[in-house]
Parts: C-alpha cells; sequence; structure tokens
C-alpha cells in the first residue's frame, strides 16, 4: 500500500486580490513537479483567479471547494518543462 500523497497547506484567509495567488505562485516555484499545495483563501475573487492561474501556467487544479466562505484551492504543481519555451 502506497503512502497518502502529502500536502503543503498555504492559508491566505483574509488577504485580498492579487496576494493569494501571489503567495500561491511563491510557493509552487520552491515544490518539486507534482507536489500538491492547497490553498485556503476568504477572498471571492480568489475563484476566478486561481482558475486563471492554473490556466495560465499549467499547474493542475484539481479541487475547489467552499465552506463558511472559506475557498479551498488544491493545485498539482506541472512539471518543470511544462512550461519551458513559453513566452511569460
Amino acid at each position: 500500500m502506497s503512502a497518502p500523497t502529502q500536502e503543503t497547506l498555504l492559508d491566505v484567509k483574509g488577504m485580498n486580490c492579487p496576494l493569494p495567488v501571489l503567495r500561491a505562485n511563491r510557493a509552487l516555484r520552491g515544490m518539486a513537479p507534482g507536489a500538491r499545495l492547497r490553498v485556503l483563501a476568504t477572498d471571492r475573487a480568489a475563484v476566478a483567479d486561481f482558475r486563471a492561474y492554473c490556466e495560465e501556467t499549467g499547474h493542475a487544479l484539481l479541487a475547489f471547494s467552499e465552506d463558511q466562505g472559506v475557498f479551498s484551492f488544491l493545485i498539482r504543481r506541472r512539471a518543470e518543462d511544462a512550461q519551458a519555451g513559453k513566452a511569460p
């Protein structure tokens, strides 16, 4: 039986756009390809922001949920070469 995939938790509750995405971007840059980051945010704009961010960067938005005003995003870091050669 394999060990469960570990997640890194990033709590950005109380921060407003664009800080949640900027903090997540910083965290993901320091993680290994395929690693998972769970982001907790309270800014409603984060829903559209994280969808657009993942589409633009190649990271996978694996799950999204909302519970009592707290949004939870589960993001899997892309493979290193997924963005190689792409213009910023």
